[in-house]
């Protein structure tokens, strides 16, 4: 008896119960980015897809290695071992012609890879679909597939190469390029980009700069400018956090205030500014914060008497009394 396979969401469910992760059948219809920012040596890889989950698929990248973006009819493969082979001491080049010349279905791939040392190499199958190209360029490669427009691996290479900011500006603008010249024929609908550090640990949470992932949203690319706004503001916030360890308040508070500056529309940000300009002796200045903090997020003051046994407030009655009392 032959059971029945029922296929939904990229999961293979099989009579037993369990489920199989499946690489789509059909084009995973793309616009990337593989770049280096030579400046700092950090890697990325940038993306957008009307397929849901592009980030789970195409983008790839390991500190003091390369990254890679594989795309249209997607094979995984391209990603991993393509890592594994630059690991190993090949080129962008050379890791790339080795996985195509073992790939019976190369004419429907489309890949994107660099190298740790801005070598770059791009393969796009005669068979992937209208309109279909890519360029490589200084430290870059873009590719796309089934756009509206033969015109936008340009429009993306101009982007990249005439942008300015940090890595995740850079690959921002481009994939705002293509957006702009007509992108996926079909629309749009996730997201995702990918940067790793230039000065790698060997560990990848900690080389890890960004990892972020729009699944499924109308706009993913201001989604994901968003997210990338509020990462920023974190990374400050983990800064502050790091110099209240250290006693260095001064530091700390500008760190705060750098990173309530790129995300004004959470509460819990300013409120650390505060915290640090209490144990630095500065409660009159901490007071008006702690007013507008508690008004928008009457939670914080319950939680405030609560940092006093974890040591991140000192253990003086009459400065809580002050405090609460806004």
């Amino acid at each position: 008896m032959k059971w029945p396979i029922i296929t939904l969401l990229g999961l293979c469910l099989f009579p037993s119960g369990t489920a199989q992760q499946l690489v789509p059948s059909r084009p995973v219809a793309t616009y990337s980015i593989v770049a280096m920012d030579e400046a700092t040596g950090e890697l990325g890889v940038a993306v957008q897809s009307h397929w849901f989950s592009v980030g789970l698929l195409v983008p790839w990248a390991k500190a003091g290695v390369g990254a890679v973006a594989t795309q249209s009819f997607v094979k995984v493969d391209y990603g991993p071992e393509g890592l594994r082979l630059m690991e190993s001491g090949m080129t962008a080049d050379e890791a790339l012609k080795i996985l195509i010349s073992q790939d019976e279905g190369e004419a429907v791939r489309q890949v994107g890879m660099i190298d740790i040392n801005g070598n770059v190499a791009a393969h796009t199958g005669e068979r992937c679909i209208k309109h279909a190209g890519h360029i490589t360029g200084v430290n870059y490669s873009v590719q796309s597939n089934m756009m509206a427009h033969g015109t936008v691996p340009k429009a993306m290479a101009s982007a990249f190469e005439n942008s300015k900011g940090d890595l995740a500006d850079r690959m921002m603008a481009v994939l705002d390029a293509a957006e702009a010249e007509g992108g996926d024929i079909r629309g749009k609908q996730s997201a995702a980009m990918v940067i790793v550090s230039g000065d790698p640990t060997g560990v990848d949470w900690k080389d890890t700069i960004l990892s972020l992932r729009i699944e499924d949203h109308p706009t993913p690319l201001v989604e994901l400018k968003r997210l990338i706004r509020i990462h920023r503001a974190y990374q400050h916030a983990n800064l502050g956090d790091h110099y209240m360890e250290t006693e260095e308040i001064e530091k700390a508070l500008l760190e705060y205030s750098k990173a309530a500056e790129y995300y004004p529309e959470n509460a819990e940000l300013p409120y650390w500014s505060a915290i640090a300009l209490v144990n630095s002796g500065r409660l009159e200045d901490a007071l008006p914060v702690f007013e507008s903090v508690f008004k928008r997020n009457p939670d914080l003051k319950t939680m405030t008497p609560r940092l006093i046994n974890s040591g991140l407030l000192k253990d003086d009655k009459e400065m809580l009394r002050k405090i609460m009392e806004q």
